[in-house]
């Protein structure tokens, strides 16, 4: 137990708030942890982010979650950022270290962390669908866990391009941009897919082999994940991915672990 004096402030900045399973996952983490700490769900509006993270440091928060759109306007607000915070342009989570706010973006960690109880990144090739802060964290953890190429389609060919220019600067995947069309085709040498994208992205070349992560948060797959299940690929769902990523979240946060199972057997709880 923590001092009873003085307990620890964790948050959620979302906008929307409501619906967001943040406090419902870290409470549960809590609690399990024997943590007398408290958690809060506020909605900060964006043009707000700025005033509410100034607040969450002059009351002493421990750390706070954003979501979208809070994630891109967080980072030059920020004293130090992460690694993959610079690269994705994003910050998913704020942690107070040394009386100032250091960035986190956590997503790509949670995808790999997932797809790992079910497959080896290195060496496989991958197919991320999107470009978009999520898909970037992820492409960047695929790449530093050994992928042998990234491919990357999304509709905007400038934030593809973007993306494999920063993926080929790494030194280490290969990368390749990958024309949009409606319905995009798995190349034969990819082993991985990621769909971090348009949600009513379709795929084509689905095998049976394949190992699909599909990043959407909902209690139903996607059309494209749907379509992936029905022709026999290993589907890392969405419920898996935000379990993995809450936990690195809160070992973050906290210093302990967190189980992934009993996250995902939460999300389960509160998406039903």
């Amino acid at each position: 137990m923590t001092s009873p004096a003085l307990q620890e402030i964790l948050a959620l900045l979302g906008c929307p708030a409501a619906g967001n399973p943040a406090q419902y996952l870290f409470e549960r983490a809590i609690e399990a942890a024997g943590l007398d700490w408290r958690f809060l769900t506020c909605e900060v509006p964006p043009d707000r982010i700025a005033d509410a993270l100034a607040g969450a440091a002059a009351m002493g928060f421990r750390g706070c979650l954003l979501s979208a759109p809070l994630r891109e306007a967080a980072p030059p607000l920020l004293r130090s950022l992460s690694p993959a915070a610079v690269f994705s342009g994003a910050v998913s989570l704020v942690e107070r270290r040394d009386g100032a706010l250091t960035g986190h973006m956590t997503d790509g960690r949670g995808v790999v962390e997932a797809l790992r109880g079910h497959c080896d990144p290195a060496g496989a090739g991958v197919l991320v669908i999107g470009a978009g802060p999520s898909a970037r964290a992820t492409a960047l953890e695929l790449s530093l866990a050994g992928a042998a190429t990234i491919a990357v389609g999304d509709p905007s060919a400038d934030r593809v391009q973007s993306l494999v220019e920063a993926l080929l600067g790494l030194g280490a995947a290969p990368a390749v941009a990958l024309p949009w069309q409606p319905t995009m085709e798995v190349p034969g040498d990819v082993g991985i897919v990621v769909l971090a994208g348009p949600s009513l992205t379709t795929l084509a070349g689905l095998r049976g082999d394949l190992v699909v992560a599909d990043v959407l948060l909902a209690s139903q797959p996607s059309v494209a994940a749907g379509a992936a299940a029905a022709h026999g690929a290993c589907l890392v769902d969405g419920l898996e991915i935000h379990a993995a990523q809450t936990a690195i979240d809160f070992h973050t946060l906290t210093g302990m672990e967190a189980d992934a199972e009993m996250l995902r057997d939460a999300l389960d709880e509160f998406l039903s």
